[in-house]
C-alpha cells in the first residue's frame, strides 16, 4: 500500500460508475474495497464521461474529490 498521500494516476473508461475511497482504509486505493464499512466516511461514486487519464486524490483533502486539487501539497 502507498505510504504518502500523492495523486494516483488512473486511466478511466466512458460510462464506467468508480467508486472512490475517502476513508483511507482502502487495500485497493484510490477505490473503495468496502472497508469504509468500519468508519463513518462513504465512497464517493462517478461516472467517467469520457475515456481519459485523471489523478485521484490519494490524501483525502481534496475539495474536488475523487479529483486531486493540490491538497496535498499542504497535508
Amino acid at each position: 500500500m502507498k505510504e504518502d498521500k500523492t495523486p494516483y494516476s488512473v486511466s478511466l473508461k466512458k460510462g464506467q460508475h468508480y467508486a472512490w475511497c475517502s476513508c483511507s482504509q482502502s487495500k485497493n486505493q484510490p477505490f473503495c474495497d468496502g472497508s469504509h464499512k468500519k468508519t463513518d466516511k462513504n465512497p464517493v461514486i462517478f461516472k467517467a464521461e469520457e475515456d481519459t487519464d485523471v489523478f485521484l486524490c490519494g490524501c483525502k483533502e481534496s475539495a474536488d474529490a475523487p479529483y486531486c486539487n493540490g491538497s496535498h501539497l499542504n497535508a
